[in-house]
């Protein structure tokens, strides 16, 4: 064989050894991203293993930035299938995915979860205002009508109502998709109406000034999942952490929620809204990897079957708040279709 065949051969051999290895080099569902998503996603991988032929899902808790950013990372078999996330799929991460060949993605909303200010049920049943949150883990708080460094060593100082337990509020970082729900939905709101900030012009100054956390001890960044939190609040009973109302309800016997704006964090409250703290939930999927990784449209059908998601589905038992039944039928319907990302 002259070295021109034998370079054309060499092309050919790698050009089908690398389709070969598409479809074989895995033979499960790669998972990762949102610590909110996990027990719910892990829930369906479980019960796909059981039902299928298919191997059990590999799932990783990797927060639901980090799990983007791998889903993102590019197509292929060393890339995950899906990422699930406690937020939307922002432009920046859409374009990130884009710019490595990651162009088609589906959506999937699998049903909505509140954000809880929990404590140990040795501690002091609290009812707080999303105001008073604010201001107790802001890096600069309004003060006589202007902004300076987070003066607020209890809960007291920011209201005499309250207890005058040291403020300690274990809360997720930046990593978590619950640190951006805590941000839009309590930091933001508890912030926006002080008259120092709306004085401020520049949106990036006054966005800043919302959103910034405390780095003087009070606010304490976990990164690792709701387990160590809860662990950190049984050993600091006068000490809040931020969770998942699905993490509260499978831990109720330890923990107990805070009362927010006058509503308590139950099942009924964050499914019909009045909750203020409450949000969708949702996983990712690659398109190019669906009919190449075997079991993905069927792992897809089960997570959005009534069975699993619906009103009375096997999730709910878990803490997920079900969508209404014509927002879940068109969101099966979606997926049935493979329809993809529109923002």
């Amino acid at each position: 064989m002259n070295q021109k065949s034998l370079v054309l051969a060499m092309a050919i051999a790698a050009s089908l050894g690398s389709a070969a290895h598409a479809q074989s080099a895995r033979d499960y569902i790669s998972i990762v991203g949102s610590s909110t998503v996990y027990p719910f996603a892990t829930v369906v991988a479980e019960q796909f293993g059981k039902t299928t032929s298919f191997k059990t899902p590999k799932i990783e808790s990797t927060g639901s930035g980090g799990g983007l950013k791998l889903f993102c990372g590019g197509v292929g078999p060393e890339f995950p299938d899906i990422t699930n996330a406690s937020r939307r799929i922002k432009k920046s991460e859409v374009d990130n995915c884009a710019a490595n060949g990651v162009k088609d993605i589906v959506e999937v909303k699998i049903g909505y979860d509140g954000i809880v200010i929990a404590n140990a049920k040795a501690g002091t049943p609290l009812k707080l205002t999303r105001e008073q949150i604010y201001k107790a883990v802001a890096k600069v708080v309004p003060v006589d009508g202007k902004l300076v460094a987070n003066p607020y060593k209890r809960w007291s100082d920011i209201d005499p109502s309250l207890p005058k337990d040291e403020i300690i509020v274990f809360g997720p970082a930046s990593n978590h998709g619950t640190r951006d729900a805590m941000v839009e939905l309590i930091m933001d709101p508890g912030c926006e109406k002080q008259p120092a900030i709306e004085a401020i012009k520049d949106a990036k100054e006054k966005q800043a000034a919302c959103q910034g956390m405390r780095e003087d001890g009070p606010f304490v960044e976990v990164a690792d999942n709701y387990t160590v939190t809860m662990q950190k609040l049984l050993a600091t009973p006068h000490a809040v952490g931020v969770l998942t109302f699905s993490y509260l309800d499978q831990n109720a016997d330890k923990i107990q929620a805070a009362v927010v704006d006058g509503e308590q964090a139950t099942f009924e409250n964050i499914a019909s809204g009045k909750y203020p703290v409450s949000r969708p939930l949702f996983f990712y999927v690659k398109k190019a990897h669906v009919g190449v990784i075997p079991g993905m449209k069927e792992y897809l059908a089960e997570f959005v079957s009534d069975k699993a998601i619906g009103a009375s589905g096997y999730l709910a038992d878990r803490g997920l708040i079900p969508m209404p039944a014509a927002e879940l039928k068109k969101v099966q319907a979606d997926v049935k279709e493979l329809k993809k990302l529109e923002l």
